[in-house]
Parts: C-alpha cells; sequence; structure tokens
C-alpha cells in the first residue's frame, strides 16, 4: 500500500477480504483503520456472497476520492458464488484512444533502384585515397548513410491502442454463452 499511495493520486483497491461486515468484530475494525490511513473508505454496502440460507459482505471496493459522481451495484455473473460489485464513475471523462506513432522507411523498388543508383555516382575519393582505417570507415559510413537515408524516406503510421490486448474474440464468445447459460 505505501507504494500504490501517493496523495495525488487517485486509488481503487478491490478484491475478497474474507471479513464479514455484517457483524462486528476486530478484524472489521483493523481493516477499516488500515483503509483510513490511506484515506481510502467503503463503497459497497449490500451482501456480496449469497449462499443457501446466510449472506455476506465480504467483498469490497475502497477508493481514496470521496464524491457524489459514483455508484456501486451488484452484477451477478454465475462465475463464482461470490457476486461481482460494478462501480461507475460518472465525473471522469472518457479518454481519446491512445494513438502509438510508429515510424518506418519506405522500401520499394523503386527506392531501391534510385539508392543503388546514387551509390554508383558516388566517386568514393575520400574513402579510397586516406590512409587512417577509422577515417576510411568513418567517411564510407557518412557516404553510405547520407545516399541510404535521400533513398528510404521515413513514413510516420498511427495506430490505435487495444486497451483489452487480452480479452480475445473467444474469451467474449465463451463469456456471452456462459451469461446465456445462467439466465436460463
Amino acid at each position: 500500500m505505501n507504494k500504490l499511495h501517493k496523495a495525488s493520486n487517485k486509488l481503487i483497491v478491490c478484491g475478497d477480504f474474507n471479513v464479514n461486515y455484517f457483524k462486528d468484530n476486530s478484524r472489521k475494525l483493523l481493516l477499516d483503520s488500515l483503509f483510513a490511513s490511506y484515506s481510502l473508505f467503503s463503497t459497497v454496502s449490500f451482501p456480496t456472497r449469497i449462499f443457501n440460507n446466510s449472506s455476506t459482505l465480504i467483498d469490497k471496493i475502497y477508493i481514496n476520492t470521496y464524491s457524489n459522481y459514483f455508484s456501486v451495484q451488484r452484477f451477478v455473473n454465475g462465475l463464482s458464488h461470490h457476486d461481482a460489485q460494478i462501480i461507475t464513475f460518472t465525473s471522469i471523462f472518457n479518454s481519446i484512444p491512445r494513438q502509438a506513432s510508429f515510424y518506418n522507411r519506405k522500401i520499394d523498388s523503386n527506392s531501391a533502384y534510385n539508392f543503388t543508383l546514387m551509390l554508383s555516382f558516388e566517386n568514393w575519393q575520400d574513402v579510397f585515397f586516406e590512409d587512417n582505417f577509422n577515417f576510411i570507415f568513418n567517411n564510407f559510413l557518412n557516404t553510405y548513410l547520407r545516399i541510404f537515408y535521400a533513398s528510404f524516406q521515413i513514413t510516420k503510421s498511427k495506430s490505435y491502442h487495444n486497451s483489452k490486448p487480452c480479452l480475445t474474440n473467444g474469451i467474449r464468445i465463451s463469456c456471452a454463452n456462459k451469461r446465456k447459460l445462467y439466465l436460463t
């Protein structure tokens, strides 16, 4: 918690804490005081685990920003005997999808022909008439790179960042089928 907590950061901590908040006990007080020391407060007040004839509140969501612009609902997903909690913040603006720019060189038959043509017109006298190997190499490399960069232009491309790369189409189909089976 010390690594995650900073006064300027918005923080959300959620999980199954195995402390029943419907009963007063020392574990509940210790957990509340721990989260309060990081300015986190609980948002869930409904039962999160209903099994047979008992109900408990052991799954919690803690946030460190108090405002009236959030709501918490229970979501029965059928994946566990614990119900999911969904917290919705209405005061957070949706960000524009991240655009990642990448650069690549345009290499095709025309640019390759232009490259070999420009290399053939180079006289290379500053390479062949030098005695020092370091100067020979540096002169050759400078000439070669100058022609290379002139022949093969850099183009900038944009791609949109996928915010959920691990959520494949197969997983989406499986989730939809499981939801249908649960509801029937």
